[in-house]
């Protein structure tokens, strides 16, 4: 018998609730307008944060005052941290707050930050000054719901003017700024695949957010003109049967599609395939691309990354657990793994530095989203939702909802965030 992987050694971080009285999920936006002009008003009375300076950690305190020179003074000094590595084996010996789970629904002190977390936290560059909304969330409200009528497997949100885009079998749906605050509008548009036995699984909206590309049960990538009216621009003609994931690049020149087994690299402006590039037959469910480098990961556990332009692999990481997602932060220096356990690996592109949120609940389905403002994450797990401030990892709030996620986005002005599911997708308004 083939002796058994080892795990990566990685930092334990924690996540950990806010110190402030949680509100319950609220089922309609009777009191939304109320909540705005309260955040409004204590965002006024306390500068850009959400929350009075007092209610932070000692940690965002000392954060917020740090200049740029001080950023990079401690970002070399690593001394001291060795001693805080641990295999993912020794985790059982250590028993205490350091190593603190949690769970859907479950209230949590917040426990004083490590060293471990410091020297995470302290990588992670300020947040550029011209994302539109630089804060995280202070709290959500559930505002409406899209009928779908069928299993909701990829989602798209655009925004100026916002259209949701809900994806499943046969058809795509497209759905306007009403509906967005609304239980029971129709859609605006309904996109019919000619062979309504295709089914789509992965959808990626460019960055300027006019095209969406899909791909799924079907022998071809279609990629969309979204405006003025959506209509199919091309078919890609792929050569697996199918797409589990795809990644596009910040410069919407390349696309990946994720095969088993292997990753398409498309050439989308000329709509070339450039290579058909092999990868472990399961090591191929999900893919994300940063900069020159791409990443693979699935059932193997393992994360591999390679070389876009010389098509090596250059690392691979073994997770312990399989592999359900992979993402990265809006300044591609972060990429974010979602296990089966439901813990978050979190690696740097670039850097040979690795951190894993330990959470410790076994999950069916996992998706990660980073907001394009870069101060918070989204993370679903069945029927959880988990909004977590970056880099603090403190969880802003949670909702639950009453069948599994399938999938999520966040709008790139950070103001909704939509989840899929059975055969609806629920939207949520972001409250600052």
């Amino acid at each position: 018998m083939a002796e058994e992987k080892e795990a990566d050694a990685f930092k334990i971080l924690r996540i950990h609730d806010r110190r402030v009285e949680r509100r319950n999920l609220r089922e309609s936006c009777a009191t939304a307008p109320q909540l705005q002009r309260g955040q409004q008003q204590l965002g006024s009375s306390y500068g850009s944060s959400p929350l009075p300076p007092a209610q932070h950690s000692p940690v965002y305190q000392e954060l917020s005052n740090m200049t740029q020179e001080q950023w990079d003074l401690q970002s070399r000094d690593t001394s001291g941290l060795q001693a805080m590595w641990f295999s993912e084996g020794e985790l059982k010996d250590r028993a205490g707050p350091r190593y603190c789970c949690f769970s859907a629904g479950q209230p949590y002190m917040s426990p004083s930050l490590s060293r471990d977390v410091w020297s995470f936290l302290r990588n992670i560059p300020p947040v550029p000054p011209e994302v539109m909304v630089r804060r995280a969330p202070g709290d959500f409200c559930k505002v409406g719901t899209l009928l779908h009528g069928k299993r909701v497997n990829a989602i798209a949100v655009s925004r100026a003017p916002h259209h949701v885009y809900t994806c499943g079998s046969g058809y795509i749906r497209v759905w306007d700024d009403s509906a967005l605050h609304a239980f029971d509008r129709t859609p605006k548009a309904q996109l019919d695949f000619q062979n309504r036995q295709n089914r789509v699984l992965t959808c990626k909206l460019f960055p300027d957010e006019q095209s969406l590309i899909t791909g799924g049960v079907a022998q071809t990538l279609t990629l969309w003109d979204l405006a003025p009216t959506p209509q199919v621009k091309a078919q890609l003609a792929s050569t697996g049967p199918i797409c589990y994931s795809l990644a596009v690049s910040s410069d919407a020149h390349i696309c990946l599609a994720c095969f088993k087994g292997f990753v398409e690299i498309w050439d989308v402006q000329n709509q070339i395939l450039i290579r058909k590039h092999e990868v472990p037959v399961y090591g191929s469910r999900c893919v994300d691309i940063t900069g020159h480098k791409f990443w693979t990961g699935g059932e193997d556990t393992i994360l591999y990354s390679w070389d876009l332009r010389s098509y090596q692999r250059l690392q691979q990481h073994h997770l312990s657990n399989e592999i359900l997602c992979i993402t990265h932060d809006p300044g591609e220096e972060w990429v974010l793994a979602g296990l089966k356990m439901s813990d978050i690996v979190i690696l740097h592109a670039h850097r040979d530095e690795k951190f894993k949120a330990v959470i410790q609940r076994y999950t069916h389905h996992h998706n990660l989203k980073f907001a394009s403002s870069g101060t918070y994450f989204v993370s679903t797990q069945d029927e959880s939702v988990h909004c977590i401030e970056a880099p603090s990892l403190q969880r802003l709030f949670q909702a639950e909802e009453s069948s599994d996620i399938l999938c999520c986005d966040i709008s790139s002005d950070n103001k909704y965030l939509v989840t899929g599911s059975k055969n609806t997708a629920t939207v949520y308004q972001l409250l600052y």
